[in-house]
């Protein structure tokens, strides 16, 4: 499984725009930071051909604790939500 970094994305916008090191950095950096910010606020993240990002309240409920089977409850909480658009979706199944 392949992981891609920051800087593997730096690298790439350095390569093909011929942005330096720190510049290709610093816009990650930005699109990263907007995306958290909106779903901080609440607001959904939607990259077009990409898919939409959200986060979703989870309400608390009993769970299990899988080793000892005794019941444990799980408190409420939020999370990020990935929903990959149409185009992505029949691009991945392709390969």
């Amino acid at each position: 499984m392949a992981t891609i970094t920051r800087m593997d994305l730096s690298n790439a916008l350095r390569n093909r725009f011929g942005l330096t090191a720190s510049d290709s950095y610093k816009m990650i950096d930005i699109i990263f930071d907007e995306i958290e910010q909106s779903l901080v606020n609440g607001e959904e993240v939607k990259i077009t051909g990409l898919g939409t990002f959200k986060i979703l309240s989870k309400p608390a409920r009993i769970g299990r604790n899988p080793k000892t089977g005794t019941p444990a409850i799980i408190s409420a909480r939020r999370v990020a939500s990935f929903r990959p658009s149409e185009n992505f979706r029949k691009t991945v199944a392709k390969k």
